[in-house]
């Protein structure tokens, strides 16, 4: 188990196939996966889990697992990954947390977390949020964590077009 991250409550690690189980009560809960237009069945999830492997591999980071420090539980997944945006990529903070553990600052504490993780670990220039237009509680997240909206794109995704604001933060060097 590789920890990527610590904060206050809660550490972050890469994902393993032994966090499906974990995984599953996320990405198949049909409240949690509203923005996605519906729960994940087992293969989609397990699609998932093996992307997330990959781009660890590929880039040296992803979705990591969100770990609450008390209980070494998996509540959620936070990370940095690659994401198309209109005609070319940008460097995203992605996080989905169980419901149970909504609305108790764990999003944006690992969403902060991942912010330093890209601006000081990866020197980026900029990180972002890509959220769709319904997504209230996740654009929360990103204007606590510093991000303001820059533009706007509508994605296809599962047979449908969903509006989504991208929220930016670019790294103040000083």
């Amino acid at each position: 188990m590789k920890k990527i991250l610590e904060t206050c409550r809660l550490y972050l690690r890469e994902m393993e196939q032994s966090d499906f189980d974990a995984l599953s009560r996320i990405l198949q809960d049909e409240k949690t996966m509203y923005a996605y237009n519906g729960a994940f069945n087992d293969t989609e999830t397990q699609a998932w889990l093996d992307n997330q492997i990959a781009r660890y591999q590929k880039y040296g980071f992803g979705l990591w697992a969100v770990v609450l420090k008390e209980s070494d539980e998996m509540i959620g997944q936070c990370g940095l990954t690659m994401q198309p945006w209109k005609d070319g990529e940008v460097l995203e903070i992605g996080y989905l947390l169980q419901r149970a553990y909504w609305h108790q600052g764990y999003a944006t504490e690992a969403a902060k977390a991942c912010k330093e993780y890209a601006f000081t670990k990866l020197h980026a220039d900029e990180v972002c949020s890509i959220i769709r237009d319904t997504n209230i509680a996740s654009q929360k997240v990103a204007l606590r964590n510093g991000m303001t909206i820059m533009d706007s794109w509508t994605k296809h995704y599962r047979g449908e077009d969903m509006p989504h604001y991208r929220y930016v933060v670019k790294n103040i060097r000083i």
